[in-house]
């Protein structure tokens, strides 16, 4: 049956029909089975993703055509990633090297990267910024290459995120403005100052990560869960943040589906939630002096 496939574009519609046949998750960089086939032929052929339709009918050499099919069929068995079977990902218009070590690049805070973190930060100059919990420090790098006149720290308590996220920054050339520390949340920047932090913590409750698709399988669990609501971490932010943020700084922090647990928790927080291209993403934006007027209560709610 495979014999037919001759050209980029037949190999792409095969995959993406093989695909949507096998009832695979798509919730990897890519929200659809075109788009993943896409990117698995593209990259197996060490093309650029923004190649030009005009190639779509060139043809592929038999040991492509054996590639692009391995990889097919590895996606349909495995369940595994597309950016794991490749070996990267694109995110805020880059690309990151991308394996087991740490989640698959996905936040919408790309969007908000992209935007000029508009329109929260129009009145506000940034001189540091701080990615919290930056997993393969795709969200910090991004602000790094976008801004480059930013000093950016990336932090993770996971020692194999952090390696991949030096892989990452010498990949994107940004080692003169990007330093990864090894850190549990702020115990490794105590003392440091930040304009602004962005942070994309666990926030998958126990319930949620027990009926979450195979493909979420091959990621780290360490980088997916929070507790029962899927707080741990968002809670002990909100409280310890106002330590490293300057006077006038921003909090920006990805939440999920705990958004709702998390309003419930605090409802005199006040908390801007992000409207995307897409809708509401459970992104929240908060500046330091409502976190310090805050204070006891959200010191409360951590400690239940």
């Amino acid at each position: 049956m495979t014999a037919e496939l001759a050209t980029i574009i037949d190999f792409i519609r095969y995959a993406a029909s093989r695909f949507s046949a096998a009832g695979l998750t798509f919730g990897h960089s890519y929200d659809n089975a075109l788009d993943e086939a896409t990117h698995l032929v593209l990259q197996t052929l060490q093309l650029p993703h923004d190649l030009s339709p005009a190639y779509g009918q060139a043809r592929l050499v038999a040991e492509e055509k054996l590639a692009v099919l391995a990889l097919i069929e590895r996606r349909i068995k495995e369940r595994t990633p597309i950016a794991y079977l490749t070996g990267k990902a694109w995110f805020a218009g880059l690309e990151f090297i991308s394996d087991r070590r740490a989640l698959v690049p996905r936040s919408p805070i790309a969007e908000l990267i992209l935007g000029g973190f508009s329109p929260w930060l129009d009145d506000r100059e940034v001189f540091r910024a701080l990615d919290l919990c930056t997993g393969s420090g795709c969200i910090g790098i991004a602000m790094a290459s976008h801004y480059p006149d930013w000093l950016v720290d990336l932090v993770d308590v996971s020692d194999d995120a952090l390696a991949l996220a030096r892989e990452n920054i010498e990949y994107q050339d940004v080692g003169d403005r990007v330093r990864a520390i090894s850190s549990d949340l702020f115990e490794g920047v105590r003392g440091e100052r930040y304009d602004l932090i962005v942070s994309n913590p666990p926030y998958v409750t126990e319930d949620e990560y027990a009926a979450m698709p195979a493909e979420y399988a091959h990621e780290p669990k360490l980088g997916l869960t929070a507790g029962n609501d899927g707080l741990d971490l968002a809670l002990r932010i909100l409280r310890e943040a106002p330590e490293v943020l300057t006077e006038d700084g921003v909090l920006i922090v990805e939440v999920g589906e705990s958004e709702r647990a998390l309003v419930e928790l605090l409802p005199e927080v006040p908390f801007n939630w992000v409207e995307f291209a897409v809708g509401q993403m459970g992104v929240f934006v908060v500046d330091r002096g409502d976190l310090v007027e805050h204070a006891d209560a959200i010191r409360a709610a951590a400690q239940r």
